[in-house]
């Protein structure tokens, strides 16, 4: 019977051990996400395989890019198909999305810009201005109060 198991690939291999198992005809699924401009592995070093154990084992484990299937002495340790439903349903458009820094701000709550020049600087978040995730913060300084336009990507809403 068939289960879903984690791969350790050796660094840089994960799309590279994808492509060969699905060449290979395996169910395989290495999670991506959007860093910046690059798409990259959501598990560095690691992917998900299904294949029968222990009768495919050895042709998977010496595939080429992969270290180990993850186990313990007692052999590879496979995964309920929940885990892998769980992480599919995270992404949009073939990538997971995570709110990087916690809850999505609404119109007034307390905001605090976490990276870039503006960093630690607080402010009041006003709207979404594009769709480019560019918003605009309300500043309170000592005698001044201004707007200012940031990208969405740099704020925390900052909790009560």
């Amino acid at each position: 019977m068939e289960h879903w198991f984690v791969l350790c690939t050796k660094p840089q291999k994960e799309f590279q051990v994808e492509r060969l198992f699905q060449e290979g005809g395996f169910p395989v699924y290495c999670p991506r996400f959007a860093d910046a401009s690059r798409i990259k592995p959501f598990f560095s070093c690691y992917e998900f395989v299904r294949f029968s154990y222990p009768e495919q084992y050895k042709l998977v484990k010496y595939t080429r890019g992969v270290r180990h299937v993850v186990g313990n002495d007692a052999g590879a340790i496979p995964l309920e198909d929940r885990f892998i439903e769980e992480l599919r349903a995270r992404e949009i458009g073939g990538l997971i999305e995570l709110d990087k820094y916690g809850i999505e701000p609404s119109p007034g709550d307390q905001i605090e810009v976490v990276t870039g020049p503006w960093k630690g600087l607080r402010g009041i978040f006003g709207r979404q201005m594009s769709e480019q995730d560019r918003v605009m913060i309300l500043l309170n300084f000592v005698s001044y109060q201004g707007q200012m336009l940031i990208e969405k990507s740099k704020l925390k809403k900052i909790l009560p």
